[in-house]
């Protein structure tokens, strides 16, 4: 096993030397050609503990009333045992299979078979076929940009599901959140694992495949840059917009049907947490094309690290505070909604402005004034590259 795999990862350093580039149009290596011990005990940590991080905080909240230290008291104190927290988790469910699979086969549908139509009328929207960046190898790969178009069916549909047609229930999230969960992991370890396979068996391209000769390295951070089926169908971009992030507002969406079905009524703490994190995921699909010139897709290799962590990190825990309100619905006095509605959109704003300096020097490879200033200290370039 050793001798091919340190053939491959000689034949992979031999590209090595293909320029990097600072520019717009330049992908770069995303991990290392060798591995360190303390990067191996990083990845392995990771690997083990990161999908019990998980369990653990959607545990909390399913049977400590989202309690991060009263499930580690009652354990080191004798009053419950692994056994019987294990016992009170729900497990898969063929229902939450069904919805699960129902799902990524809906935003696949979307993702590859309707080209974009949102940039014909929507003004200052970049759709439609794109191009990314050169790869190391030199590739320059198109995509089509149509996340928000997704979005936007995606959502109207549940709306009117939610008010017409009634299919389904507006809480089938959260009402299966914990076997969802499973199918998540399923899901984010199946691909991950084939991305692996791939990369040895059938990669997109061979030369912008990245081998180190250790297995715990290559599958947590990635062997190919852009491993693709056919020709559009492109595993990064899909599993970083989707299916995470499109389902993310759409699970906010149900902790609120969930708050009106216990409490009769959607309090404001939650109404911001879906209009100010519906804001963010808005922005990413707004702004599609430029995500292909940033870190994840011009960088990072896709591996475990990125395949479980869109289906299940991104979904479980960056939605933990709509989950925490339903649990403790908060009614905020009108002044600290509002202020904390500023404090959000100027957070906003700010994190809009930076990408927007980001993206203006990529673009000019660094020729290009922010604030009226140049950027000629190597810190500043590095920071601006990012």
């Amino acid at each position: 096993m050793a001798g091919p795999q340190e053939g491959k990862s000689s034949e992979a350093r031999k590209h090595k030397g293909i320029s990097n580039g600072a520019g717009a149009s330049q992908g770069q290596w995303g991990r290392a050609w060798e591995v360190d011990y303390f990067s191996l005990a990083a990845v392995i940590f990771l690997l083990l503990f990161a999908p019990l991080i998980v369990y653990y905080f959607i545990m909390s909240c399913d049977q400590h009333d989202c309690s991060l230290t009263e499930p580690v008291i009652d354990l080191f104190g004798g009053n419950t045992h692994l056994s019987d927290i294990w016992d009170k988790t729900p497990s898969l469910s063929w229902n939450a299979a069904n919805i699960c699979i129902l799902w990524v086969t809906f935003q696949v549908i979307l993702y590859t078979l309707i080209p974009d139509f949102c940039h014909k009328f929507l003004p200052g929207y970049v759709g439609g076929i794109q191009e990314g960046a050169i790869t190391p190898a030199g590739i320059v790969n198109k995509y089509e940009i149509n996340g928000l178009q997704a979005w936007i069916i995606t959502h109207t549909l549940w709306f009117a599901n939610s008010y017409y047609f009634h299919w389904f229930t507006p809480t089938i999230i959260i009402d299966n959140w914990i076997p969802l969960l499973w199918c998540a992991n399923i899901l984010g370890y199946v691909v991950s694992t084939f991305a692996m396979i791939k990369a040895h068996v059938f990669p997109t391209n061979a030369k912008d495949c990245k081998f180190t000769g250790n297995y715990f390295y290559d599958y947590m951070m990635g062997i190919e840059f852009n491993p693709r089926i056919g020709k559009w169908f492109d595993f990064k971009l899909f599993f970083n917009g989707r299916p995470g992030i499109v389902a993310w507002t759409l699970i906010n969406l149900s902790f609120a049907a969930k708050q009106q079905e216990l409490y009769g009524q959607v309090t404001n703490s939650m109404i911001l947490v879906n209009v100010l994190q519906g804001i963010y995921v808005l922005d990413f699909f707004w702004n599609e094309a430029w995500y292909l010139k940033t870190i994840d897709i011009c960088h990072d290799h896709f591996g475990w690290y990125l395949g479980w962590g869109d289906c299940v990190w991104l979904p479980y825990l960056y939605t933990l505070q709509g989950l925490y309100l339903v649990y403790h619905p908060v009614q905020l006095s009108t002044a600290n909604a509002v202020g904390i509605l500023l404090l959000g959109l100027v957070g906003y704003y700010i994190f809009r402005m930076t990408n927007h300096q980001k993206d203006l020097f990529r673009r000019t490879d660094g020729n290009c004034k922010i604030w009226a200033l140049g950027i000629s200290d190597p810190c500043q370039a590095v920071a601006f590259s990012l």
